[in-house]
């Protein structure tokens, strides 16, 4: 199932947010660096922080282009924190 996922590092104090369809897999790619030249890159302490189920990867990748938009480290807060925002995106991203 294709979900957006957004990581958090404790080390850089920062967010990363994305979409895939095989989530522990991304999460260790992320943690080892796995890709060169990509954000994650910076730090290895890369944790879980929220998941965005989605019902396709066209659903995913708008609502992952929607927060990074946002570029605001409390909306993703807020994410986790009132999950009806979540069914807002989701509805609004059919």
């Amino acid at each position: 199932m294709n979900c957006v996922y957004i990581l958090v590092s404790k080390a850089i104090d920062s967010y990363y947010i994305g979409e895939t369809i095989d989530l522990d897999e991304r999460l260790q790619q992320h943690n080892v660096g796995f890709y060169e030249t990509v954000f994650t890159k910076q730090a290895n302490d890369w944790t879980l922080f929220h998941v965005i189920n989605c019902d396709n990867r066209s659903q995913a990748r708008k609502i992952e282009t929607h927060i990074k938009k946002m570029k605001s480290k409390t909306y993703i807060q807020n994410l986790k924190k009132f999950p009806e925002i979540t069914e807002k995106l989701k509805k609004k991203y059919i």
